[in-house]
């Protein structure tokens, strides 16, 4: 079996007459664009925003096939020096459309009777969202000739500084009990079984930043400073609100859920110091045992084994969802093995012309790992439906882009755990529940304080790699409280998330969080429906990519702007941790 991804189907190489001849198509459609943009005068409205869908639709279908190809290649040897000249040359013909696109968008913004002219064609009464929402963003607008040299300095600026932190990251060798190994196979260790392991780990981890964290942090403060400027200079209020716009999201809506975090924590704390107790800590728990496994079942999976566990449980909930699963098995959709020179961490790739996905994982061998690949297998899933619609209506947000792939990870974990055989073996599948769960409420909070600090200095004063640290640290003290020791903090952890480092996604933090939660309330639903309603959470995702969240929550019947629905959410994560109590009363 291969444990490597194919690109084949995308492109067979970069020699390939098929790359060659998509390269010389974009430029043709580059030329059209140019063209359209110069000559919207000369026709009527109607006829004029078709072309605009349509030349749109095919450029955006062959970019996305062009950039996914040269990222997956980059994603797995950081050091392509082929595949890097190439994504150089894309974003320079990309710039390219920055200007007619504006233009394109300006013409739309200038229809009055914008709504009319829609319900008079179908293609733009299919992309009724796309368009209006280009009407709400184009207030935010520069000129013309503003949006070109933002574009092209962006190139040197922030796109520069993601690519000098992914370098530094997938290269830096850390030095682990004699031998040299990646940054994200030294991460894995946290999980390992033996405490001694993760705690050597966690100290090389943490010695290993110092070689990279003065380059790292020129590389945190370029890109958050490039972000404050343009906000600015666009009229938002600042990041939070250009975040929220992009995101579809109210501010009423982010307080509530917020707010409902706040006051979950102390559930979690106790947790946390129950989970330090039984490891024999009397101070809080040290961050290098955050993740160490709990229970019997010490289990290393194999790759074929997850396979197994993943459809299993996949078709418990619905026959569609494991059969996509099965499919991307057999067909090399996944990279599993971390290796040097690879990025660390998971993602799920969309390919959108050829409707398949790409998954990235750094597998080794844990509960934990088997749980990653089905929270990607989850946004395969999204993908499969969203490739039903047209590419310009595929585009959802940050915040509901995590809807479906927490859902399949709640479905593998419940299964799992009611599953389970044993005391031992329920406590160690629910304290991994748990330990994700405390990632995306309890971290998430800690790196949602961080980043909102961070905006708030970097632009009175440089944050060197000491600043940093200690912010790390102070938001991580105020998340998790007294369940964690201070002198066993992790003040690196900006270092390593990638979710930090771009120029135009800010606060990708607090996503997870609304995921995790929205997934909760949807499976609630789906328990008290049963299998019928698998169906309306199809429709769900279906619809993720043509309306704001609060529409894409009412179509299912859920108040986001209430606390209400947050607290009823994070109700059933408290009654795991209420479980995993009861079960380990007798262990301290």
């Amino acid at each position: 079996m291969m444990y490597s991804w194919s690109l084949e189907s995308i492109y067979p190489g970069f020699d390939s007459p098929a790359y060659k001849q998509d390269i010389e198509k974009l430029d043709t459609l580059i030329d059209e664009l140019k063209s359209l943009a110069n000559n919207l005068g000369n026709h009527n409205f109607q006829e004029n925003l078709v072309n605009i869908i349509n030349l749109n639709i095919n450029l955006s279908n062959l970019v996305n096939r062009l950039s996914q190809f040269i990222s997956l290649t980059l994603a797995t040897d950081t050091t392509n020096e082929v595949a890097t000249n190439q994504m150089i040359m894309l974003n320079k013909k990309i710039v390219q459309t920055t200007h007619p696109s504006t233009i394109c968008e300006k013409y739309i913004l200038s229809i009055e009777n914008l709504d009319e002219i829609i319900n008079q064609h179908p293609l733009l009464k299919e992309h009724e969202f796309y368009l209006k929402e280009i009407k709400e963003q184009g207030k935010y607008l520069l000129t013309d000739e503003a949006e070109v040299l933002v574009a092209q300095l962006r190139q040197s600026g922030s796109s520069l500084w993601a690519k000098q932190w992914s370098s530094l990251t997938s290269t830096l060798e850390v030095d682990y009990e004699g031998e040299k190994i990646s940054l994200s196979k030294v991460r894995n260790l946290a999980y390992d079984k033996d405490p001694e392991v993760r705690k050597k780990a966690y100290f090389a981890e943490l010695e290993s930043y110092k070689k990279i964290e003065k380059s790292v942090a020129f590389s945190l403060n370029g890109i958050k400073n490039e972000v404050i400027t343009m906000a600015k200079a666009r009229g938002y209020q600042d990041p939070l609100d250009k975040t929220l716009k992009d995101s579809r999201l109210d501010k009423e809506v982010l307080d509530a859920l917020i707010e409902s975090m706040e006051e979950s924590l102390p559930i979690f704390h106790e947790y946390l110091k129950r989970k330090a107790e039984m490891l024999g800590h009397k101070n809080g728990l040290p961050f290098y045992d955050l993740f160490a496994p709990m229970g019997n079942s010490q289990k290393a999976y194999t790759i074929e084994e997850a396979q197994e566990f993943i459809i299993k449980h996949f078709s418990s909930f619905s026959d569609n969802l494991a059969a996509l699963a099965k499919k991307a098995f057999d067909n090399q959709w996944i990279d599993y093995l971390p290796k040097l020179g690879k990025r660390g961490g998971a993602f799920c790739a969309k390919i959108h012309p050829i409707k398949e996905s790409r998954i990235l994982t750094n597998f080794d061998g844990s509960i934990g790992d088997i749980i990653t690949i089905a929270h990607e297998l989850g946004h395969a899933y999204h993908n499969k439906i969203i490739f039903e619609q047209s590419i310009l209506n595929s585009r959802y947000s940050m915040s509901l882009a995590e809807t479906s792939s927490v859902l399949c990870e709640t479905i593998v974990k419940k299964a799992a755990i009611n599953e389970a055989n044993t005391i031992d073996e329920k406590l160690a599948i629910l304290e991994q529940e748990l330990q994700d769960s405390t990632q995306v409420i309890v971290d998430i909070y800690s790196r949602y304080l961080f980043e909102s600090k961070v905006f708030e200095l970097c632009e009175k004063q440089f944050l060197n790699e000491n600043h940093l640290n200690e912010m790390m640290k102070e938001a991580q003290l105020k998340a998790y409280g007294d369940s964690l020791d201070p002198n066993y903090l992790h003040p690196g952890m900006w270092i390593n998330k990638s979710h930090y480092y771009s120029g135009g996604l800010s606060f990708y933090n607090f996503p997870y969080a609304f995921g995790l939660l929205f997934s909760k309330g949807i499976y609630a639903k789906y328990l008290e429906n049963g299998p019928s309603f698998v169906h309306e959470i199809d429709r769900l995702l279906a619809n993720t990519g043509r309306m704001n969240i609060s529409d894409v929550a009412k179509s299912i019947g859920i108040d986001i702007s209430k606390k209400q629905f947050w607290k009823k959410s994070l109700s059933l994560i408290e009654e795991d941790i209420n479980l995993f109590m009861e079960l380990t009363k007798e262990m301290i």
